[in-house]
């Protein structure tokens, strides 16, 4: 970056607070391009400061799932095509997914049994990465029942069993499971995707084809498109861009052109 003229300076810390005091003094003294380096949870922890200050983003993916770089067309195994996407310019706005509580969601908003997962491989030390994700997976799968939701869209309630129910700003969760498949970052609009009761034997037929999306053919997938949710499980904890939000009940709502991307040139 600054052997073609751009001037660097940089945020980091032991931990995520101090990350963000040395990125708001940046934003502060006029900072007006953020090149976040890590995944979906590194972005997530600081794009509260990045919508209030109207920054552009720059990603560098460096974390685990990394799918909001894969929504936006960026190399994840490639540190140095994705760098020249940042240097290249071509900016995007898109849209984000925002919690009553303040959150602001890049990609999906988890709630059922891949909140469950989540949870469970939280609480692992071993192994990192994805294995640990497939291992709480099948760990949960020994105790899980479907759930009893709650939904509100738009004004339209409904109330059924579903084994998940994620809120799509974005395709994918969890390093490419592409659960929304057909979600468009900036159409105004948040993909609320069900999954309604199957067996256990056929869940575990179902995950892997989240990789490719084709469960969206599935009888058992379910889409509706609007702009705010509301959502309420008993005991229940929504996960937004593979952290952890807290309890059910939660609101999500699209905000349109929330934040300029650097992308590549359409």
């Amino acid at each position: 970056m600054q052997a073609v003229g751009l001037q660097v300076r940089i945020a980091h810390g032991r931990g995520l607070e101090q990350v963000r005091a040395g990125l708001s003094e940046l934003l502060d003294a006029g900072a007006d391009t953020v090149v976040v380096v890590g995944g979906d949870g590194a972005l997530h922890g600081v794009m509260d400061l990045l919508v209030a200050a109207d920054a552009t983003i720059g990603l560098l993916p460096a974390g685990t799932g990394n799918d909001t770089a894969r929504a936006l067309g960026i190399p994840v195994k490639d540190p140095v095509a994705a760098l020249e996407i940042v240097l290249a310019g071509h900016s995007r706005r898109i849209d984000l997914a925002r919690t009553g509580t303040g959150a602001w969601v890049t990609t999906v908003v988890a709630s059922g049994f891949d909140s469950k997962v989540n949870e469970r491989a939280n609480a692992m030390t071993w192994p990192r990465g994805n294995m640990r994700y497939n291992i709480a997976i099948a760990a949960e799968l020994r105790a899980f029942s479907p759930l009893a939701f709650r939904l509100e869209l738009d004004g339209h309630t409904i109330e059924r069993e579903a084994m998940l129910v994620a809120v799509g700003n974005g395709p994918s969760f969890g390093g490419g499971l592409r659960i929304a498949e057909g979600a468009v970052l900036d159409d105004g609009l948040l993909d609320v995707c069900i999954i309604n009761p199957v067996s256990k034997a056929k869940l575990v037929r179902v995950f892997p084809r989240l990789r490719t999306g084709s469960h969206v053919t599935l009888p058992e997938f379910e889409r509706h498109l609007v702009r705010r949710v509301t959502l309420e499980s008993p005991g229940i904890v929504a996960y937004g861009d593979g952290e952890r939000l807290g309890p059910l009940p939660a609101t999500v709502e699209v905000v349109p052109g929330a934040v300029s991307v650097l992308t590549r040139q359409p």
